[in-house]
């Protein structure tokens, strides 16, 4: 079942589409994808996963609410572990737990627009993804429901543009990021983050959230 919803931005139509479980055989994506979770909760291990969104950057987000004692949703599963794909997600090290704990998939390659800012916008310690983008694309994104139950059946129409918005504008924060990121030397840097995520994601998975390995102490 597929329901759609439409969603304003910057003057264009963004169609919305809620897949149960699966996306369609004839949903394809190259080159680059935008993604993002929803959970019941921040803990991968405790908390199930329950939507995965994904934009191409064009005028189409598909949403895929990933259903209790369901089958795997094989189709989402091939586009995730497609290496040729490169993800691009904010708070990236959560995501990429949160989807190998529930599907099985350590995702790559990856950019992470959070670390990407935090390398390209150091005068500032407001990294979240609304400060962001109202300071790099001078738009609004709401946060409102970003408590709600997710774990619910039947999500609601505020709920699905709200999850839709959190990938609608990871394509241009990567430009304009990648920007200052080559303008202060700080590219390879960057990258280098990006190719440890996987491996981050592992350690929170293995019971080492909160400690920094590297650290001289502990």
């Amino acid at each position: 079942m597929t329901r759609r919803l439409s969603l304003s931005s910057e003057g264009r139509a963004v169609s919305v589409y809620l897949h149960r479980q699966d996306l369609p055989e004839d949903v394809r994506f190259s080159g680059l994808v935008a993604i993002d979770t929803e959970a019941m909760g921040l803990d991968p291990q405790r908390d199930r996963l329950c939507l995965v969104q994904l934009s191409d950057g064009g005028d189409e987000i598909h949403l895929v609410q990933i259903l209790p004692g369901a089958a795997p949703p094989a189709r989402l599963i091939g586009l995730l572990a497609d290496p040729a794909l490169l993800k691009i997600l904010h708070f990236a090290r959560f995501d990429l737990a949160m989807i190998q704990r529930h599907l099985g998939v350590l995702m790559a390659p990856i950019y992470c627009t959070k670390v990407a800012s935090k390398l390209a916008r150091t005068y500032t310690d407001r990294h979240g993804l609304r400060d962001v983008v109202k300071e790099l694309l001078g738009r609004e994104v709401s946060k409102e429901q970003q408590s709600s139950d997710w774990g619910a059946d039947q999500l609601t129409d505020s709920q699905l543009l709200y999850a839709a918005a959190d990938v609608l504008h990871l394509h241009a924060l990567r430009e304009r990021l990648d920007a200052i990121l080559a303008r202060e030397g700080r590219t390879q840097l960057a990258q280098a983050c990006f190719d440890f995520l996987p491996t981050r994601a592992l350690l929170d998975l293995a019971g080492w959230p909160d400690m920094d390995i590297f650290a001289h102490t502990g």
